[in-house]
């Protein structure tokens, strides 16, 4: 029998390094902003239009991305897309004018649509479902800290060896965890070398059991007449509107508000983000414990609820600040609440999806990119038809109310054929 650590729990390690990886990946435009707009002569319009771009290209490959996982398994896929955006991480190094910048990040944006929905994959043929909300916080919580920790960091590699250099030495780092897990990982428990047989009796007995309909291959016209698939698809919307600040304009945003220098700015910055992975590890808590309690729906409805209204909240009493160590606090609250999201939303599609998990997550997530791509714009063209970002700032506290409203009419313990 194999001693030590359970392979379940090294697999989210896996995973978790890999959030952390796209994230770290993600933020580095953000953070080289002023660089790569001094060195191309890019304005702050143009700029937005790079960095939607990422989250257009992330969002219509979330579905096709998804099915792939479900049809070929997270190994080929995950090892796969890793490669792919690692590639286009190295080749924005390369670029020199506004539309090749503009071409790699959406490519970028196609490969990182993979990776989420990938992992989702896995959680349903490797997690228990008693564990599945605090393995999926602990997962998101490494997108937050990967995001956390690369603002300062990347900030003083940018500074050290130039914006260029530091997306090469990321693709390097991108291509060393692809080989790590196609040579680690497989796609169900049952072929993995080494794993003992009291865990993979426990994976086998307590994770979701497959119905007879998962045998069919997905109709993507018949998941776009699930009830269910809709309204996941908008609360998620709603939640990447709030969250997709903080990886795009917040830096920048704060450097110039209260006159930073980069590496201050990186600090403050990184704290909503640090909050985001609490939220994230508090909310997937939650999800298992009201779950074990034996109320399916109440375990995803009311966490998700409560931070939709914490997010609210913490934006509209953020605008209100005049000094960043207060403004930085309440949209620290704004993204605790809006991270707690997460865990409900992601569980919510490996119940309703099953086998379908990467399909079903993989949709919703590219509901919630439409939402990042629209925050990477109206930040910038808000402000300058309005004089000032608080437009912005009221129309997400409205979107985390409608997504309160989608909340209390989801059904998890349905299919998504089912409602």
């Amino acid at each position: 029998m194999s001693k030590g650590i359970p392979k379940r729990f090294a697999l989210v390690f896996g995973t978790f390094l890999l959030s952390v990886l796209l994230y770290i990946d993600r933020i580095c435009i953000s953070t080289a902003k002023e660089h790569i707009a001094e060195d191309l002569m890019l304005n702050d319009r143009q700029m937005g239009w790079v960095l939607s771009a990422f989250a257009l290209g992330y969002a219509l490959f979330q579905t096709p991305s998804g099915l792939l996982a479900d049809r070929f398994g997270p190994r080929k896929i995950l090892t796969g897309v890793v490669s792919f955006w690692s590639l286009f991480t190295g080749l924005t190094g390369t670029a020199y004018h506004f539309f090749s910048l503009l071409i790699y990040r959406f490519l970028f944006g196609m490969g990182e649509a993979g990776a989420f929905p990938g992992i989702a994959r896995a959680t349903f043929s490797w997690i228990p479902m008693k564990e599945r909300g605090l393995i999926t916080g602990i997962n998101f919580s490494g997108s937050r800290l990967g995001a956390a920790f690369a603002l300062p960091v990347i900030a003083w590699l940018i500074s050290s060896v130039g914006w260029r250099t530091s997306f090469y030495i990321l693709a390097g780092i991108g291509f060393a965890w692809a080989i790590f897990w196609f040579l680690w990982f497989r796609d169900d428990p049952s072929q993995k070398k080494n794993i003992s047989q009291n865990e993979l009796d426990y994976i086998l007995e307590n994770r979701q059991k497959p119905a007879s309909a998962d045998q069919q291959r997905l109709s993507l016209r018949y998941l776009f007449r699930s009830k269910n698939m809709w309204l996941a698809m908008l609360q998620y919307f709603c939640s990447n509107f709030t969250f997709f600040f903080t990886l795009t304009w917040l830096f920048p945003h704060i450097k110039k508000t209260f006159g930073l220098n980069a590496v201050d700015a990186g600090l403050y910055a990184a704290i909503p983000l640090i909050a985001g992975a609490v939220g994230n590890w508090f909310s997937g808590w939650l999800v298992d414990r009201i779950y074990k309690s034996g109320h399916w729906n109440a375990s995803r409805r009311i966490p998700a609820i409560l931070g939709f209204l914490l997010a609210a909240i913490g934006l509209l009493a953020g605008i209100k600040m005049q000094t960043v160590g207060p403004a930085v606090f309440f949209l620290s609250i704004a993204i605790f609440g809006a991270d707690m999201t997460l865990p409900p939303s992601w569980s919510f599609c490996v119940d309703i999806g099953r086998k379908h998990s990467g399909a079903v997550s993989g949709t919703m997530n590219m509901a919630g990119n439409i939402g990042s791509f629209v925050t990477a714009l109206a930040f910038p063209y808000l402000k300058v038809w309005t004089g000032s970002v608080t437009p912005f700032f009221i129309v997400g506290a409205g979107l985390n109310i409608i997504a309160v409203l989608t909340w209390m009419v989801m059904r998890p313990d349905k299919r998504w054929e089912d409602f």
